[in-house]
C-alpha cells in the first residue's frame, strides 16, 4: 500500500499543502456583501425572511427522527445503528481535535454526526445544511471535516485493518459456497470513481479511462463470502490494470496457501499471487467455443461473485462519489474508505446471512 502512495501521490496533492483536503462546498455565506456593495432592497430582505422561515422554526436534529428519516439521511439502517455510530465518537468527545482549530461547541455531538454522515450520504451543499442546523457554512465546514477523518478512523482503519482468516470466514459460509467455492477467503473487483478532470496533462492521462470513457480513481474492493468488505485499497489512477492495481494494493499480504480468490476474466493475477493460492476466473472461449462444463463453472462463478458486484453498488449510493471534485482530491482516499465502513452497517443482502445475525 505505501508503493502505491509514492508512485501516485501527485495526484493527492495538487499543491504543496500536505494536510487532507476540506470537504467543502462551493457556497458562499449569505451576509457576504455582493460586488456592488450596495445594501439590499427590503423586498431582498423579506425574500431573506421566507427563506429562513421555510426550513422551519426549529433546528434540525437527529434526535427523534424515525428510522426511514434516518436511513434516508445517512444511508444507516436505523436510529439504533446510528445511536451505535455515536456511541464510539462520544468515547472519544474530550480529545477530538477540530479541522478549523476551534471547537464546535453549539451543536451537539449526536447532530455534528449526523451532518457529517448526510454529507456523505446525501451530498447536500453546505449552505443548506447551515440553514437546516442554524449555523454559519463555516461551522458545517469544520463539523464535516473533522467527523468524517474521526469516523474514518474509527469504522475503517480500527475495524478493517485485517482480513479474517479462512477459517472464521468457513463459520458464515452460505450455503451456495459449500459445494464449488468453500476455501474461498475473497471476492475481488475493482470499480471505478468519477472524477474531475486534472488540469494537468500528465495526470489527465493517467486518470482518462479509455474503457469508461471517463476520468476515474479506481479502487480494489475485496468482500467475503458472506457480502461483507474487508478490504478496500487506496485509490489509483483509471488507466491502471487490475492486475498493477492487485500487486500494489497490498491485498497479496492477507493471502496464504489454500485461499481461493473468486474474480472476473480480467484478474489475470494467478503469476502474481503466494505459492498455493488459487484464483478461479471465468474460463475464456476456446477457438470461439466453451464447453458444458465451462459453462457451469461461468455460472457458479457469477453468481457467487454478485456480492461483491452488489457491495460496489451499494459504495456508490453515497453520493458524495458521484464525482469527485478536484479540491476533494487529497479527501478521496477516505471518503471511499469511510463509504465502505458505513456499507459494512447496513443490513446485509444475503438473506441467509441476515437471518443469523445478532446485535448485542
Amino acid at each position: 500500500m505505501t508503493c502505491t502512495c509514492r508512485t501516485y501521490s501527485h495526484l493527492w496533492s495538487a499543491g504543496t499543502n500536505p494536510e487532507p483536503s476540506r470537504v467543502q462546498s462551493t457556497d458562499t455565506d449569505d451576509d457576504e456583501p455582493g460586488p456592488s456593495g450596495l445594501q439590499s432592497s427590503r423586498y431582498e430582505d423579506q425574500a431573506g425572511d421566507d427563506r429562513k422561515r421555510s426550513y422551519g422554526m426549529g433546528k434540525y436534529s437527529a434526535a427523534g427522527l424515525p428510522d426511514d428519516v434516518i436511513r434516508m439521511e445517512t444511508g444507516l439502517p436505523d436510529m439504533a445503528m446510528f445511536k451505535r455510530v455515536v456511541g464510539l465518537v462520544e468515547r472519544f468527545e474530550g480529545s477530538i481535535v477540530y479541522f478549523a482549530g476551534w471547537k464546535v461547541e453549539g451543536i451537539l455531538l449526536i447532530d455534528q454526526v449526523f451532518m457529517a454522515l448526510m454529507k456523505i450520504r446525501q451530498n447536500y451543499p453546505h449552505l443548506h445544511i447551515a440553514q437546516l442546523f442554524h449555523c454559519s457554512t463555516a461551522t458545517v465546514s469544520n463539523v464535516v471535516n473533522t467527523m468524517v477523518h474521526l469516523l474514518h478512523k474509527l469504522l475503517f482503519q480500527a475495524m478493517m485493518s485485517t482480513v479474517p482468516s479462512r477459517k472464521k470466514k468457513q463459520n458464515s459460509m452460505p450455503a451456495s459456497f459449500h459445494s464449488s467455492a468453500f476455501n474461498c477467503r475473497m471476492i475481488v473487483d475493482c470499480t471505478d470513481i468519477h472524477v474531475a478532470a486534472p488540469s494537468q496533462m500528465d495526470q489527465a492521462k493517467l486518470t482518462y479511462s479509455t474503457y469508461r470513457g471517463m476520468h476515474s480513481f479506481k479502487v480494489l474492493i475485496s468482500v467475503a463470502p458472506n457480502g461483507v468488505i474487508h478490504f478496500c485499497s487506496t485509490l489509483f489512477p483509471g488507466s491502471v490494470s487490475d492486475k498493477s492495481i492487485v500487486q500494489q494494493s497490498g491485498i497479496l499480504a492477507h493471502l496464504v496457501a489454500g485461499d481461493l480468490i473468486l474474480a472476473d476474466k480480467g484478474f489475470l493475477i494467478s503469476d502474481i499471487v503466494p505459492e498455493g493460492v488459487i484464483v478461479n476466473i471465468p474460463p475464456f472461449l476456446n477457438k470461439g467455443k466453451i464447453t458444458e462444463s465451462e459453462v457451469r463453472a461461468t455460472r457458479e462463478i457469477a453468481k457467487n461473485r454478485i456480492h461483491v458486484e452488489r457491495a460496489n453498488g451499494r459504495i456508490k449510493d453515497f453520493r458524495i462519489l458521484d464525482l469527485i471534485p478536484s479540491h476533494l482530491r487529497n479527501s478521496a482516499n477516505v471518503l471511499v474508505q469511510l463509504c465502505c465502513a458505513l456499507v459494512n452497517l447496513q443490513n446485509p443482502f444475503i438473506n441467509e446471512v441476515a437471518s443469523t445475525i445478532t446485535v448485542d
